[in-house]
Formats: C-alpha cells, structure tokens, sequence
C-alpha cells in the first residue's frame, strides 16, 4: 500500500492503518531496534512502541516520507529503552563533535546542513558506511560483512571519515 493511503487511514483512525504499517515497515522498524538494542524481544517490544507512537503522533502529523519518519521513531525509542555495548560505542566515537551549545533551533539547522553536506560529499560506499554505523548503529563487521569489505577497512574507513567529519564542523563553524 502506498504511504499516502497508509497515512489517510491514519487520519481516519482506522486500526488498519497498524496492520498495513507493519506490513510495510515491520522489518525495517525491527532491524532498526535490533542494531540498537541486540535483543530478540526488546526490539518487538520497541516496534510496538513504534506503531503505539506513529499511531499518536498521526494526526495532527502528516509526514512527507513515512518511512523516514517511522524509521526516526523507532530508532529514538530504541535509544532510549536501552543502548547496546555497540551503540555507545558508536556514540563515543563521535563523543566531543559536537559542542553542548548547538541546543538552540538556528543552530540544530546549521548542525543539520553541516552534517547533510558532509555526508553528500562521501561516495556511495563510505555514505552507506557512515549512515550505517551513526544513524543504525550497525557494528563495523556487519557493514564489513555486508558490503564485502573486511572489518579492519571499515573500522579504518570511520576513524578516517570521523576526522573529515570534525574538520568540516570546524569548516562550518561549528564548535567542536
């Protein structure tokens, strides 16, 4: 079912609206909380979570991209119910990047564009790499394992993306 319709029954609080929502992302939303949380039944748990959120914040929200939108919740309410050995490892390796003080929303909007530009400006494999270990919180040997790489040359790769990441914050003007 197109994410139009899915959102149209949404909007009419149409309960099949869930069912075709996990239809659609329920593998998606899964893997998302998996990497997260490594564990079979947190990450049911945190899919729930998931459509139990869509399901409030739909209406008055009428997102533009369903999945990226979905993909954003379950990956926030996986973060929080509970941060995997590899995910705070994740969060450590960009530990220091960004100052406390880009809390206001003009410099959220900095910190994104900074972040997009910087991410555009990868190629197709090291895009893959970075949005696979910051936004997914893959380990290194599965995006190794997954794009045929080993994980020495991955884990070299980030060390190497996460130093071009800080020069261009720093670049941009944002504190680092």
């Amino acid at each position: 079912m197109e994410d139009a319709k899915i959102i149209e029954l949404y909007f009419r609080r149409s309960e099949e609206a869930i069912v075709q929502t996990d239809k659609k992302y329920g593998k998606y939303c899964y893997t998302i909380a998996y990497n997260i949380l490594g564990n079979v039944l947190d990450s049911q748990e945190c899919v729930n979570d998931t459509y139990l959120k869509v399901w409030e914040t739909i209406p008055p929200a009428r997102p533009s991209k369903l999945s990226v939108f979905i993909g954003k919740l379950a990956r926030n309410l996986s973060i929080n119910l509970k941060r995997s050995a590899d995910a705070d490892l994740a969060y450590e390796e960009l530990d220091g990047m960004i100052s406390d003080n880009a809390m206001d929303i003009h410099d959220k909007v900095i910190l994104k564009n900074a972040v997009n530009s910087f991410i555009s400006g990868l190629s197709k494999r090291d895009r893959k790499i970075f949005i696979q270990r910051y936004w997914y919180m893959c380990p290194s040997v599965e995006i190794a394992k997954e794009l045929g790489l080993s994980d020495s040359f991955v884990r070299v790769k980030l060390f190497r993306m996460r130093d071009d990441f800080k020069k261009h914050l720093e670049k941009e003007g944002i504190t680092v």
